[in-house]
């Protein structure tokens, strides 16, 4: 399959790194707003290309992963590129994935296209989990726990506030909350009691401290609902404590088949690389795209739409031989 990835952040190479490990994957172009001639990218002999490129529509790409941020660049980038090619995104604000899956669905609909949003761990792998138990356990409850780890999209929207120059945004489990419900206790949490946050921002030279970190705690769909630590650091010290992008967390389902019989399912990552695992995932999927596009599908789909099958490098023979 050949992959165009629009976007050379973190994310960005993350993907790239994932297509070297996955034999039937080519990076044909990555695709940048920035000047192309100043971006150096890890794959040799591969085309830096602007973004106008891309808006002809004429790409010789089987799809396009978009590597973009959630709180401005998906809703515009992936309907807009869905209305040309294949598309994959991480689209992560939970509360707008209705709207955003409308706006990729028609477009690719009308284009004879498949866009899948919101590909990653979570939404993506979480996600599946949380189906899943569900599905076996309907009489029971689902708890999503993430970090200690670095969340990006939480990062890139604090990037985003006028007089920001960095931030690495930590996502924290409240201990005593992750323990009452592997204990099996299933306790009614509210948002705030499950997690807390905490921001490292490196403001620009001169920048109102006091608004920046107002705008973080107030932020809606981000900080506003949880128990945030915003601390002012500088350049220095960002690069020497905070430069990896570690992150994990567990799906704990708590459930009862009779009166007495109580179930625990529990699914956890631990990852070094955030934005590898996810471009791995975004990869898996990518091909999951290319195949239901070759069968005719088209329109938006999410992680509970795919086959399993579909997402594997293997046959159908050494899946079930291997795997099954």
């Amino acid at each position: 399959m050949k992959i165009g990835i629009l976007g050379y952040g973190n994310l960005g190479r993350g993907v790239e790194a994932a297509i070297k490990k996955n034999s039937d994957a080519e990076l044909v172009a990555v695709y940048t707003r920035r000047d192309p001639s100043t971006l150096t990218i890890r794959t040799e002999g591969v085309p830096v290309k602007s973004t106008a490129a891309l808006d002809t529509g004429k790409e010789d790409i089987d799809v396009l992963i978009i590597c973009g941020g959630s709180a401005t660049d998906l809703p515009v980038m992936t309907p807009k590129y869905a209305a040309m090619y294949n598309v994959i995104d991480s689209f992560d604000t939970h509360a707008r994935v209705p709207e955003h899956f409308a706006n990729v669905d028609k477009a690719s609909k009308e284009a004879g296209k498949i866009g899948i949003i919101s590909c990653g761990w979570d939404p993506g792998m979480f996600s599946l989990n949380r189906v899943y138990a569900s599905a076996v356990l309907p009489d029971g409850q689902a708890y999503t726990f993430w970090g200690k780890g670095v969340s990006q999209g939480h990062s890139d929207a604090v990037r985003r506030i006028e007089g920001v120059r960095d931030c690495r945004q930590y996502t924290i489990p409240v201990p005593a909350a992750l323990e009452r419900v592997r204990n099996g206790e299933n306790p009614a949490l509210t948002t705030r009691e499950k997690h807390t946050r905490e921001c490292f921002v490196v403001a620009e030279e001169g920048a109102d401290l006091a608004r920046i970190e107002q705008e973080i705690k107030t932020m809606p769909n981000y900080f506003s609902d949880y128990d945030t630590t915003v601390h002012f650091i500088d350049e220095a010290e960002m690069k020497r404590d905070h430069s990896g992008l570690p992150h994990g967390g567990s799906v704990i389902y708590s459930g009862t088949s009779s009166e007495g019989q109580q179930h625990v399912i529990e699914y956890s990552l631990k990852l070094d690389s955030n934005p590898e695992f996810t471009g791995s995932v975004l990869v898996a999927f990518a091909r999951a795209a290319v195949r239901l596009n070759s069968e005719g599908v088209s329109g938006a789909k999410t992680v509970f739409d795919i086959a399993p099958a579909y997402l594997s490098a293997l046959s159908g023979e050494e899946l079930r031989a291997h795997l099954l």
